[in-house]
């Protein structure tokens, strides 16, 4: 099956343990060297309409996944979550 990155940023990541739906892959993350894809990483919801940033994102090893549909990507552990990095957080004016 041949997908390219803009293709997977349209669909919906949906664990099947639990039917809660995570949001959409938002990047994936490659082995150099081999070329091939270990995750994908689902950024968090935004909170209060995204004024205060996001939430945590989730990181989805590629055992994990276990169908990729037309629109949907079925997993089927839940994923853990993934420390924002400095160059996403941002500074809060209290």
């Amino acid at each position: 099956m041949l997908n390219r990155f803009t293709l997977l940023q349209c669909k919906e990541v949906i664990n099947i343990c639990d039917g809660s739906r995570l949001g959409y892959v938002g990047d994936v993350e490659i082995r150099i060297p081999d070329g091939e894809v270990t995750a994908l990483i689902v950024f968090g919801p935004c909170r209060f309409f995204g004024l205060f940033g996001r939430g945590e994102d989730y990181y989805i090893p590629w055992d994990c996944i276990e169908r990729i549909g037309d629109d949907i990507i079925l997993i089927n552990k839940m994923p853990r979550r993934c420390e924002p990095s400095n160059e996403r957080r941002r500074r809060r004016w209290f």
